[in-house]
């Protein structure tokens, strides 16, 4: 949504040269509309199939300017004060010609008589220009302009069907309207019809397609993703002290406003044994707050070209910032940020520009970041205050491992009263909840292959041919155990 009022302020104040990226052009000219009702002032249009056009008079003068040299040549010469918008102009500005021609009219203007607009999706200036042009920002339109938006879909719809209504779900509406936010009201509206003409309701069904097409306006270049799989609490083993911490802050951390005296959070630290479980909390948080998963790939995220690494964070960033509120995972952050003297500096400016947006953020992400290594992670990433929290997930102990047989036997359909959930977690003691899932589907695999049952005894035969982790590396696993004593919060 374009404000006339805000346009007309720029115009009145002498602005030569404005830029507005945009695919909304209808709505951009009306506004224009208006602003030179206001005015009293001419108001043009070029583009490349169309030429020079002026759109405040019912019948419009074309003068012969097709090219994009032959309209600036016009605007030169023209003494009439006006406004000028040209469509996609910024592929002719790579021609010295155009780029001196516009520089003489933006300067050239001891009374700024003339207001060019650049209008395209993504304009480009040349070093010439840069300093000399001002960027105007749509506004988002708000709840009040989409929740109209979306009544007047469903009316379109209706008439366009011979006045079949459309079923809405008044929850389901809510959150699809929520997803919405951020959106310019061109998108806002294609996702809309979407949702209205796939099945002709709205309904909780289209909560997390709502979710997904904003995400894929969003987000784009795979550095950053959508988490389609979000874990609940209780399908984690243990973790009891994590589970409450978010279970406490997620009314907070969802709020539109977050109560007097509470600050939103904004993140944690898990630290911990390979396979014990950090990656299924970093699920499970997102779970537990009700909201987006996202997760961030550094691998995805180096760039081979100078300053792409930067920008490409930058942009993951900013789309995890429009998708708020959601939980943004970093997993295994320390391969990440490990920084080295041997990459010409990248891996300290992906650092700096991390902890600058986790310093600054004012958008409800929140961060969950896990890792194996901590002797990797840098000193400046674990100081107090980058996280609210720092859990450390260790292995699991007895009762944990009782859940973990509960929980993975039952995902495969097995019936819980068949074993003897005591007798496992006793044989498993050091093995972690990814160990004991791996033991439980080899065991499968042994019973399918025999047309037999599975059986405690096939899981303890399974578990007894496995080394764990913690043997493998036992010296690894033990340093890290002592190293969080008395550093982190333990998790269980």
């Amino acid at each position: 949504m374009f404000d006339p009022r805000d346009l007309a302020v720029r115009i009145r104040a002498g602005t030569p040269l404005l830029l507005i990226e945009t695919n909304e052009e209808a709505l951009l000219l009306d506004a224009f509309r208006h602003v030179v009702a206001e005015l009293f002032r001419p108001l043009w249009r070029w583009s490349i199939t169309e030429g020079l056009k002026r759109l405040d008079l019912d019948d419009p003068f074309l003068p012969a300017a097709t090219d994009s040299s032959a309209v600036l040549d016009v605007m030169r010469r023209e003494e009439a004060r006006g406004i000028w918008l040209l469509l996609d102009f910024s592929p002719y500005l790579r021609y010295a010609m155009s780029v001196r021609m516009l520089r003489e009219i933006v300067l050239g203007q001891g009374a700024s008589k003339q207001t060019v607009v650049l209008i395209g999706a993504k304009i480009e200036l040349p070093p010439e220009l840069e300093p000399l042009a001002t960027r105007f920002s749509m506004r988002l339109p708000d709840d009040a302009a989409l929740a109209k938006m979306l009544r007047d879909e469903v009316f379109a719809y209706s008439r366009e069907n011979g006045g079949r209504r459309v079923e809405v779900d008044a929850a389901a509406q809510r959150a699809v309207l929520r997803h919405l936010r951020g959106l310019p009201l061109l998108d806002a509206r294609r996702i809309a019809r979407d949702l209205i003409y796939h099945d002709g309701l709205i309904g909780p069904g289209d909560v997390e397609r709502a979710q997904r097409a904003r995400f894929e306006l969003l987000g784009r270049g795979g550095v950053i993703t959508l988490e389609p799989d979000v874990a609940r609490m209780d399908e984690i083993a243990g973790l009891g002290r994590l589970k409450r911490w978010v279970e406490q802050r997620r009314p907070v951390f969802v709020a539109d406003v977050p109560p007097k005296g509470l600050d939103r959070p904004r993140g944690m630290l898990l630290l911990g044994v390979q396979g014990a479980g950090k990656s299924l909390a970093a699920k499970a948080c997102a779970g537990g707050f009700g909201v987006p998963l996202l997760r961030l790939d550094f691998g995805a995220l180096y760039n081979k070209f100078h300053g792409e690494t930067e920008r490409n964070l930058r942009q993951a960033l900013a789309t995890a910032e429009a998708m708020a509120p959601c939980v943004l995972w970093c997993d295994e952050i320390e391969k990440g940020l490990a920084t080295s003297d041997s990459d010409d500096g990248v891996s300290r400016r992906v650092l700096g520009t991390l902890l600058t947006w986790m310093s600054e953020r004012r958008a409800a992400v929140f961060i969950v970041a896990t890792a194996n290594d901590v002797r990797r992670l840098p000193p400046e990433f674990l100081r107090k205050g980058r996280f609210d929290e720092v859990f450390f997930v260790d292995l699991p102990d007895d009762a944990a491992r009782r859940d973990a047989f509960r929980i993975h036997l039952a995902r495969r359909e097995q019936e819980i009263g068949r074993f003897d959930l005591t007798e496992l977690a006793a044989a498993s003691d050091g093995f972690s909840g990814a160990e004991i899932e791996q033991a439980i589907v080899s065991a499968l695999y042994d019973a399918h292959a025999d047309g037999a049952k599975l059986t405690t005894e096939r899981i303890h035969t399974a578990l007894a041919q496995t080394r764990p982790l913690s043997v493998i590396m036992a010296e690894q696993v033990q340093w890290l155990r002592d190293w969080a004593r008395e550093r982190c919060v333990p998790a269980d």
